[in-house]
């Protein structure tokens, strides 16, 4: 049922127009990464404050908090971008064994946004209070580089993964749509030779 419902996105009208467009896809993928690269800023900046590498002088409330807005909005790119190129080739990040992963990690990240938002996310001036950076949160800061990094890197191997094109619906659609226009400008040939062979004689 799942593979049906991919193939559905898959072959919809919109996503193959985009999937087989020479100049929209790469704009998508080139913001995907612009989306990226400020998201992942972001994070990195914050989880090295929170662990005390970096920016030590710097409450820890002004880091979370001025950081928090450009690392909504690089989320929201990063998703939106990320959404058009599944959409894209649904079909091929079913079958792809880095893209599950992927998934998997992104859920475990939002159970660590859920049992650490309390305590470190959603009250940092709590944690300038305290004469040290507390150990709940260097582990949310740990917890979320590690995880981070390993999204980021299963992302990367998606693209490593050959799918199994003897599977892929859409792939047997292009084929059938190639045969379809090879065979019409064959029988458009054909009349044209009868045409001439007609005005010879």
């Amino acid at each position: 049922m799942l593979l049906t419902f991919v193939q559905w996105i898959q072959l919809t009208d919109f996503f193959t127009a985009l999937r087989g467009s020479a100049y929209v896809y790469p704009i998508v993928l080139s913001l995907h990464m612009v989306g990226l690269a400020l998201f992942g800023g972001m994070i990195l900046m914050t989880d090295l404050r929170l662990l005390g590498v970096t920016m030590r002088q710097r409450p820890i409330a002004d880091v979370v908090n001025q950081l928090r807005v450009p690392k909504r909005w690089g989320l929201l790119l990063t998703a939106t971008c990320g959404f058009l190129m599944f959409g894209s080739k649904a079909e091929e990040y079913y079958y792809n064994a880095f893209f599950r992963t992927k998934l998997i990690l992104f859920a475990v990240v939002i159970v660590t946004e859920l049992v650490f938002y309390r305590s470190v996310y959603g009250n940092p001036a709590a944690l300038d209070q305290a004469p040290q950076v507390p150990g709940n949160a260097k582990l949310a800061a740990a917890l979320s580089l590690l995880l981070w990094t390993s999204i980021a890197c299963c992302g990367r191997g998606i693209g490593y993964i050959e799918p199994p094109l003897d599977k892929i619906h859409a792939q047997i659609h292009v084929r059938h749509d190639a045969t379809a226009v090879a065979a019409r400008g064959l029988y458009i040939q054909k009349g044209q030779d009868h045409q001439d062979v007609a005005s010879a004689n």
